[in-house]
């Protein structure tokens, strides 16, 4: 179903309280999801990214109640990955010579996906279209976070953003507005948006960010492609954006391990009641990788200013879990937080100066060369721990 949430602007897209994982299995979306789509009446009428493919046919058809489709004189792209550009197959069967509004990537990628010739229009920074009495303007956003990415500036009803996956969160909603939905779990979700997806490009963000307050655009609503729209006070996502791309962190060290019989958590546990006793104000968070989500775990490593990462040593090295978790956070490239690695062992070790060595490669600050216990901790290797955990604090 359709709604209007402004003179001009209805929201057209879907949501998806049942999505689980997403990126096919690289990202949780514990809160669901929505493909949020847009179409805007003038005398010309503008529609922005479509839905996911699983969906294309009962976008199409409610598209169809809402408009007559031939009345379609625009398809704006703003970013193609599948989840946007999905029904635009089903939708051109319907209209196949309505011009598609994309960058010169976002063409690319298109023909990439569908393999279909249709009526590209490029487009660039500055570039704009005339609706009537309004105008829409396009801004690049590379690989923010795809090539093809860019923004689209509406300037009537008083201005809106709509920012494609910039800003958004994986949150579904059927009442539209930030203001109508828990902060707490609002604000969550789009720091793990941030975390797991737009962390690598920060330095752009920053950019971006910069590029666009320089317009001094007007602007009453940001709409994303997925979550919220940002209506109450719009311009508290972008001072967050601000805020994360600038190598953010919280005065919180997060503990991550996995264990076989129980050792490196007992290590873990014991660090943990080493680095309180040295900075009772600091958070400390334990995760389980082995049965903790991953990209939850990425968003509290993202947002503390230093991480201890165990493991046993298994087949000369540390465990399957912890591997995925180094990749995980490499790839991020989150910035200025200190880090080392801990572990038990038996006959031979080797785990703890593998993590150290990921670690360090990630771009993390190693503290120390990290702590390895034989076998199962005694009450001396407990204590050894808690002073390790005081030391690794003293060292923040």
């Amino acid at each position: 179903m359709a709604k209007q949430i402004s003179t001009k602007v209805s929201w057209v897209g879907k949501v998806d309280w049942e999505l689980t994982r997403f990126h096919g299995d690289e990202y949780s979306t514990h809160r669901g999801s929505s493909y949020n789509s847009y179409l805007v009446r003038d005398q010309k009428v503008a529609l922005i990214d479509t839905v996911w493919k699983p969906y294309d046919h009962e976008f199409v058809a409610r598209l169809k109640k809402e408009i007559d489709l031939s009345k379609i004189d625009y398809i704006i792209m703003n970013h193609n990955e599948i989840d946007h550009s999905g029904a635009l197959p089903e939708l051109m069967r319907e209209i196949p010579g309505t011009p598609i509004y994309c960058t010169k990537k976002g063409e690319a990628i298109i023909r990439g996906h569908f393999h279909e010739d249709w009526n590209f229009v490029n487009v660039k920074t500055g570039d704009t279209l005339s609706l009537g009495e309004t105008t829409l303007t396009f801004i690049e956003a590379t690989m923010l976070h795809w090539p093809d990415t860019m923004f689209t500036y509406f300037d009537g009803d008083g201005g809106i953003l709509f920012s494609n996956d910039g800003f958004g969160q994986h949150f579904a909603t059927e009442s539209l507005y930030n203001s109508a939905v828990c902060e707490a779990e609002l604000m969550y979700e789009a720091e793990k948006y941030y975390a797991n997806i737009l962390s690598p490009f920060s330095a752009l963000v920053t950019k971006k960010i910069q590029q666009i307050l320089s317009m001094q655009l007007p602007m009453t609503m940001i709409c994303p492609s997925h979550g919220v729209i940002w209506k109450n006070n719009p311009m508290q996502i972008v001072e967050k954006y601000q805020l994360w791309a600038n190598a953010y962190q919280e005065n919180q060290v997060t503990i991550v391990y996995d264990t076989m019989w129980q050792s490196t958590r007992k290590m873990a546990e014991a660090i943990a009641l080493g680095i309180r006793e040295v900075s009772p104000d600091t958070t400390v968070i334990i995760k389980n990788i082995a049965h903790d989500d991953k990209n939850d775990v990425a968003t509290e490593i993202f947002h503390s200013k230093a991480v201890l990462v165990g493991s046993p040593t298994i087949n000369n090295g540390h465990s399957f879990a912890i591997a995925g978790l180094l990749e995980l956070i490499s790839g991020l490239k989150f910035k200025q937080k200190k880090a080392a690695a801990f572990g038990s062992y038996g006959w031979g070790g080797g785990s703890v100066k593998q993590i150290s060595s990921k670690l360090q490669e990630a771009g993390f600050e190693l503290v120390n060369d990290g702590i390895a216990k034989l076998w199962v901790p005694d009450t001396t290797a407990i204590d050894e721990c808690v002073e390790y955990g005081r030391e690794f604090a003293k060292a923040l």
